[in-house]
């Protein structure tokens, strides 16, 4: 994926695909199945320019308005793989770049919404994080607990070799945390915060679920 050195170098405007209960993540990977038209738009307006989409979740139910409320916070990610199907469907990977704040929204004449993005607040997305001490035994721990109580599987060759943040961010994107948890996720501060607010809510998960076969990878 192209290397972005200054958050100078990301879009504003930033077009934005506002979606209830996903997290995008920065160097996280997305996948999404695009089929509105509104949606479709938006991916050929990314991938006529710099192939950057805004992903956020909306604040409030999106049944009870047509342009429901923002988070404050999102992610922009890079079109990383694209695929049209026959059907007319775009198949895309987002990969994540740098979170952004909304200052204001913007009006315009597209079918997609559009904000103007302050990246500041997260420049430091842009660069590794520091991965030492990195507490993967005890992420394990309460990774173990919470899919025994949620009646989920996992690939434990792959969470006892991911990479510390490849496994953080496929945790807090695969897992069904509620809304409000995974904006939490996304809203901490830096590395280490993400790390333990992705723990504290596998430890305080809730009630088992229903059966659904799910394996988290």
């Amino acid at each position: 994926m192209r290397a972005y050195n200054s958050i100078e170098e990301l879009p504003n405007p930033l077009p934005l695909f506002p979606l209830t209960g996903v997290l995008l993540l920065p160097r996280g990977q997305l996948p999404l199945n695009v089929f509105e038209p509104r949606y479709l738009a938006l991916v050929d307006s990314a991938m006529s320019g710099g192939r950057v989409i805004g992903m956020i979740q909306p604040s409030e139910a999106e049944e009870k308005a047509l342009t429901p409320k923002l988070s404050a916070v999102g992610c922009a990610g890079r079109v990383t793989s694209y695929r049209e199907t026959e059907d007319g469907r775009y198949l895309i990977t987002l990969t994540g770049v740098c979170r952004f704040r909304v200052k204001s929204e913007l009006s315009t004449q597209a079918a997609f919404r559009a904000v103007d993005p302050d990246y500041a607040p997260f420049a430091g997305d842009l660069a590794a994080n520091d991965e030492n001490d990195f507490p993967r035994e005890r992420v394990i721990d309460a990774l173990k607990d919470y899919l025994s109580k949620r009646d989920l599987k996992a690939d434990w060759r792959s969470v006892m070799t991911a990479a510390p943040e490849t496994l953080v961010n496929a945790l807090a994107m695969l897992c069904p945390f509620e809304p409000a948890e995974k904006q939490a996720i996304l809203e901490a501060d830096d590395w280490h915060s993400r790390v333990a607010t992705l723990v504290a809510l596998l430890e305080m998960a809730g009630p088992p679920t229903p059966s659904g076969g799910t394996t988290i990878n």
